[in-house]
């Protein structure tokens, strides 16, 4: 059984993570957030202590390993995009490995400093990049790698996730905080289109937007076109008329890649690989890194394939 501490215990992704944690028969010894509506951890650890306050947290993790020889094996993090850095150190110092909810970080140089970090201390840091153990996802790689296809893929990747006037006033609005809305709700499939399509030759941005973003990704062995909204207007008219609040579409040579299942346990089995010492590091993470942060910086224009999408704006 190992101990394990969450960083970030509030926030929306936290569940998945205590359940994780119970899923792989370990324990929660400790966990933080600024914000005290956590009573979720009594459905998985109602005996772990929780803190508002990181100094007292941090005083805890020390205090318990020295009057009591309780050691962190793996602190798992859950914060806003721009504290991942900051806490993944924190991990690091306190000689336990770090699980971190993607984006890893927002820049490609934050990746080089953690790497100088993992190896000075030894430690590990671990992502979470689900969508590469999803079956659908697995079974798409596998067949682009043994089709050995002539030309390149076509694939119309469209996500429209809404949300509400929260959503401004949160930290997910604040791009130095989120990294943009490509960063915050985009990172997780261009790290699924790289691993699977191979290395990016070509990112262009045709829309950046608060609410919206739009571009042109050419890989190795396919041609993006990539629309992704939080604004509800943007929702095809048959998923308005359904009173769905969400559209996920990926298209390849007009075939529709159905994964809309089999992501309820992607975490639990991303646990079971860090376990095993199989998990997604620093490397894995930083082709998407790259990718937003070209997204982020970059002028827009109007090279390349433009999402059907952008006809309606």
């Amino acid at each position: 059984m190992k101990n394990f501490a969450l960083i970030g215990a509030a926030g929306y992704i936290a569940p998945r993570h205590l359940k994780a944690i119970k899923d792989t028969n370990n324990n929660l010894i400790a966990a933080l957030d600024k914000f005290d509506s956590v009573g979720i951890m009594d459905s998985y650890f109602p005996n772990a202590d929780f803190f508002v306050e990181f100094e007292r947290f941090d005083r805890h993790i020390e205090k318990i390993k020295r009057q009591q020889n309780i050691s962190l094996d793996y602190v798992s993090i859950c914060t806003p995009n721009y504290l991942h850095d900051s806490h993944i150190r924190m991990a690091l110092r306190r000689g336990a490995d770090a699980i971190c909810e993607k984006p890893l970080v927002l820049n490609p140089w934050n990746v080089d400093a953690l790497a100088d970090i993992e190896k000075e201390s030894g430690q590990r840091i671990n992502t979470i990049l689900q969508l590469r153990l999803h079956s659908s996802i697995i079974q798409l790689k596998n067949k682009v790698a043994s089709e050995n296809k002539k030309g390149k893929y076509d694939v119309d990747l469209t996500y429209i996730t809404s949300r509400g006037n929260w959503y401004d006033i949160s930290w997910k609005g604040d791009a130095s905080k989120s990294g943009g809305i490509a960063t915050n709700i985009g990172v997780h499939f261009y790290d699924m289109l790289s691993w699977v399509f191979g290395e990016v030759e070509e990112n262009v941005v045709h829309l950046r937007e608060k609410n919206k973003a739009a571009g042109y990704l050419e890989f190795k062995n396919a041609r993006v076109r990539w629309f992704l909204s939080i604004d509800e207007n943007d929702l095809p008219q048959n998923i308005k008329d359904i009173g769905q609040r969400t559209f996920r579409s990926i298209n390849i040579d007009n075939t529709e890649l159905e994964f809309s299942k089999g992501f309820t346990e992607l975490h639990t089995e991303s646990y079971k690989n860090i376990l095993k010492g199989n998990s997604f590091g620093l490397e894995d993470a930083k082709n998407s890194i790259q990718i937003v942060h070209d997204i982020r910086n970059q002028e827009i224009n109007s090279k390349g394939e433009k999402h059907l999408f952008l006809n309606k704006i």
